[in-house]
């Protein structure tokens, strides 16, 4: 055992925080602290590092433990560039590396008994030297800066000059650097993106020490954790595995506490009906056995109502109008800031009933592609069409489009001036915003607070297009879980930009990568994605490299005309397989619904032989339009 929390309590005037919190860590072990906002998984961690004191309780380390820890917000401040701020991490190694070639110096003027004890401590510090990865230390800070994100062209950059966000990552390196026995880290993957993200999972599962983690990530504490200590209403509950195992067992949980109380109540109500009998009696011993039962009433130990509903936002999202098949159609779009191309020429299409992934690196652009759609900026070159009816929803990761100086009810009442006060107030409430609650400035409200508002106002569009920016940001694992099951349920079309992998993996049936300026798409979730990206990766490589020796071959000795005719076939058949291919889609597709439509009707739903006829076709249907959904895929890349 490395790290052990004793009966840990702390509140806040009349808020209990935390209430008899206990646990303890093992050597090596890798835990999330998970829980609801507000839940104190950030304030357990500033106890654990003695940041703020516990009203009771006791945290103890093993002896000798050395900890690092890695809060949310940092407020770096150095003149030494970013290589020379992770550098002075090695200051041991640094030194020890100027005293052994001052050695050997001085080894050259010794002679005697005098050279074989310098020998024998060169012998002694060269080894601990080496111990230490003296030899790779440099390689070492390297790949630390690039796996959190950071390019050579930034090695030399001032620490000062540097955003937050930046900051974090670079305080994130040293600490990793360091080696701690322990890392305590407070949600780490919030300034990282996704190849980051995945150089940090790989890390953290190799470290060879113990690592605790508060984080949001989901996807992330699937990868590296195994033991999850939930908070929860003030108290701790150690659940053994990664993210996923936890959130079956607290579903099975959840629903066992769930059955256990609607038994009591309904045992307590049989109770109470009984004693009302036996004293409708009004005889002495049928009194006395209501009193008895009474009796027994009072000692029974009341289980409370598990969460419910009542704690969760009431989210659903319902378009007013059915828009086409061809909702978005992006073409030759390119897009530059002070002079940086960040893409292009891209293409792709959106079509009704997808849900759309935008992933890529920080910087590539995602955001911006979602705001020229939006019409809130305009692109260098490139056309946007909007297919039929369709109607657009934005939420905006920076809610810009929040007014901070509105209360929260009349940023909603504004908006939709239609709805009565009492309507208002009741959406309000199906987003945890109660009593006097609704009047609080949107500028006074938390992250997560503005991202239900920004819901509140989404749902209430009855858009037909969601475009969402980053719509798990500040969201707690609950309200995530939520948002998937709306969006999965949601009958319209969906693009979004997003860092979240576990998100994505629930919620997108196809991902369009943005990468060196251009676009690949992968018809599938995320796990999907990364089981094909290298091939397809590599299959672009290779077409780029070889169109490139054409290029250059073609210089020299032209190509001839019964070469370019059979290229030119070539290219025709494969566009006229797409061709066919698409239009087999959209046929299925509009099938798809009719069924759908056929299967909810009374005349079919009543007749077993014609819903059993029409259930078999919708499964053909659905089998042959994967199928041509990865053929179409595959005569794409081709193309």
């Amino acid at each position: 055992m490395i790290l052990s929390c004793a009966n840990i309590s702390k509140a806040y005037g009349t808020d209990i925080i935390l209430s008899n919190v206990s646990f303890h860590i093992n050597e090596r072990e890798k835990v999330a602290i998970v829980g609801p906002n507000g839940a104190g998984k950030s304030t357990l961690l500033k106890i654990i590092m003695h940041e703020i004191a516990a009203d009771s309780g006791e945290v103890v380390f093993s002896k000798g433990t050395s900890i690092g820890y890695l809060a949310q917000h940092q407020s770096l401040s150095s003149e030494h560039t970013i290589y020379d701020e992770l550098l002075s991490i090695k200051k041991d190694i640094i030194d020890l590396d100027h005293k052994i070639r001052q050695m050997e110096q001085d080894m050259t003027h010794l002679s005697g008994t005098k050279l074989d004890k310098v020998l024998e401590d060169y012998a002694s510090l060269t080894h601990d030297f080496e111990q230490k990865n003296g030899y790779a230390y440099r390689s070492e800070i390297t790949g630390v800066l690039k796996g959190l994100g950071f390019s050579e062209e930034d090695f030399h950059k001032p620490t000062n000059a540097l955003s937050g966000g930046q900051k974090t990552r670079l305080s994130l390196g040293k600490l990793l650097l360091s080696k701690p026995d322990i890392i305590l880290l407070d949600e780490p993957t919030n300034h990282l993106d996704l190849d980051s993200i995945s150089w940090l999972e790989t890390y953290l599962t190799n470290y060879d020490g113990t690592v605790v983690i508060v984080a949001h990530d989901r996807y992330f504490l699937d990868k590296v954790v195994s033991k999850i200590i939930e908070i929860e209403f003030g108290k701790a509950t150690v659940f053994q595995g990664n993210y996923s195992d936890y959130s079956t067992k607290k579903a099975h949980l959840r629903e066992a506490a769930l059955k256990q109380y609607y038994n009591q109540q309904r045992e307590i109500k049989h109770q109470e009906e009984v004693i009302t009998k036996l004293k409708s009696f009004n005889r002495e011993k049928s009194i006395k056995r209501a009193e008895s039962r009474e009796k027994m009433l009072q000692k029974m130990e009341r289980i409370d109502k598990p969460i419910s509903e009542t704690n969760m936002m009431n989210l659903k999202f319902e378009p007013s109008v059915i828009s086409g098949n061809d909702v978005l159609t992006v073409t030759d779009l390119s897009k530059s800031f002070d002079g940086i191309h960040l893409f292009d020429h891209i293409n792709f299409e959106v079509h009704r009933g997808e849900r759309v992934s935008i992933i890529g690196q920080n910087g590539t652009g995602k955001t911006t592609i979602l705001k020229i759609i939006t019409q809130r900026l305009l692109q260098d070159s490139g056309t946007i069409r909007l297919g039929s009816n369709v109607k657009i929803g934005y939420y905006d990761q920076e809610h810009q489009v929040l007014d901070l100086n509105k209360t929260i009810f009349d940023e909603i009442h504004d908006a939709y001036p239609n709805l009565t006060e009492t309507k208002v107030r009741t959406v309000l409430a199906a987003f945890l915003f109660t009593n006097d609650d609704v009047f609080k400035q949107i500028k006074d409200i938390s992250g997560g607070e503005r991202g239900r508002v920004s819901l509140a106002k989404l749902m209430l569009s009855e858009a037909n297009f969601l475009i969402l920016d980053e719509p798990t940001n500040h969201l707690d694992m609950v309200s995530k879980e939520l948002l998937e099951q709306a969006l999965n349920n949601y009958k319209g079309t969906v693009l979004y930009v997003s860092h979240d992998r576990y998100f994505i993996n629930q919620t997108a049936t196809r991902i369009i990568e943005l990468t060196n300026k251009e676009i690949f798409q992968f018809v599938g979730n995320y796990d999907y994605y990364l089981t094909k990206k290298d091939a397809i990766h590599a299959t672009s490589t290779a077409f780029s490299a070889n169109e490139e020796a054409k290029t250059e071959a073609s210089s020299a000795n032209k190509l001839n005309w019964q070469q370019q005719k059979e290229q030119q076939a070539q290219q025709r058949k494969l566009k006229n397989e797409i061709q066919k291919i698409e239009e087999e889609i959209s046929a299925l597709e509009a099938r798809n619904d009719e069924l759908d439509t056929l299967l909810a009707s009374e005349e079919v739903y009543t007749d077993v032989d014609t819903l059993l006829q029409y259930n078999q076709e919708k499964d053909d249907v659905q089998n042959r339009l994967e199928q041509c959904m990865i053929k179409w895929e595959d005569l794409s890349q081709q193309l």
